[in-house]
């Protein structure tokens, strides 16, 4: 069967969130032909650690690189491969949002439901769907029967030669670190004191963003006018707060403590991402 793709890797920036704390309700909107853009805050935060792993624009590369020289193994083989559609740049969501609670551009139109995905991440997904969906015979060919053999196999080793898959662990568990480090720091536990009492006031009771963006009563096919009215307040009290700046400042120091007490793995790991990603380029700027 395929290996596991970029519909599950998209997620990878928000997984300590998934561990850490449930930021968002369980809503599956339909797609929309002009999915709406998140917060400019959104779009500018970045973490030190965010350069040791990939982002989801460098999967998309990765990926993409791999295709090209699957088609070429397979085309050997006497089969056909279709390449998946890309991604538009803009379609990308940034590698930290919700990462502090609900984004502002997002609340303000979905409550905490997420906003739908774009066109082009809907197509890929559904051209991911329909591999699995090939005949037996092609999905062996293709990935052999453990789903990391086959043309897959010969892509990457033509790509990377014995260089070992792209490594999450260390940025994963350091970035769960970093965040419930950051979250006990005076200045954060002081924001979100003053976040609670500016949500009390507008007749809202939650300890913090993830509470409300949590609750229970979220867990409805569309957002209702109490999770809209709650979001609204919830991102107005992270705004007049400064919530999320005092905690991107105080996770940054965090961070780059933590980047200093490992630097060994993470130096592997960058230097891992880095060799993928530079013979990608070399394979899609050779195919032009």
């Amino acid at each position: 069967m395929p290996p596991s793709h970029t519909r599950n890797t998209a997620a990878l920036t928000l997984l300590l969130l998934a561990t850490t704390a449930c930021t968002a309700a369980e809503h599956e909107p339909t797609p929309t032909p002009h999915s709406p853009p998140v917060s400019r805050q959104a779009r500018q935060l970045r973490l030190p650690l965010d350069a040791y792993a990939p982002s989801v624009a460098e999967t998309h590369l990765v990926e993409d690189a791999q295709d090209i020289l699957i088609r070429r193994c397979m085309k050997d083989r006497g089969m056909d491969w279709k390449s998946l559609p890309p991604v538009d740049a803009q379609d990308t969501e940034p590698p930290n949002l919700r990462r502090y609670g609900a984004d502002e551009a997002e609340a303000l139109r979905n409550g905490y439901s997420p906003s739908p995905e774009a066109p082009s991440v809907v197509r890929r997904s559904r051209a991911w769907d329909a591999r699995e969906a090939l005949p037996a015979k092609v999905q062996r060919a293709a990935y052999g029967p453990s789903g990391k053999g086959g043309c897959l196999k010969t892509a990457q080793r033509q790509l990377v030669g014995d260089t070992p898959p792209l490594d999450f662990h260390a940025f994963n568990q350091l970035t769960g670190t970093a965040l419930e480090t950051s979250r006990r720091t005076p200045e954060v536990r002081n924001a979100l004191r003053r976040w609670h009492t500016c949500m009390t006031k507008a007749g809202f009771d939650y300890p913090d963003p993830y509470t409300a963006a949590g609750d229970e009563r979220w867990e409805t096919s569309e957002p209702t006018p109490a999770e809209r009215a709650t979001a609204r307040a919830d991102v107005a009290c992270q705004k007049s707060t400064k919530l999320v700046a005092v905690w991107a400042a105080a996770e940054t120091r965090v961070q780059h403590r933590l980047i200093r007490a490992n630097t060994d793995p993470l130096h592997k790991a960058k230097a891992r991402k880095d060799r993928w990603l530079a013979a990608a380029r070399r394979v899609l700027r050779r195919e032009g």
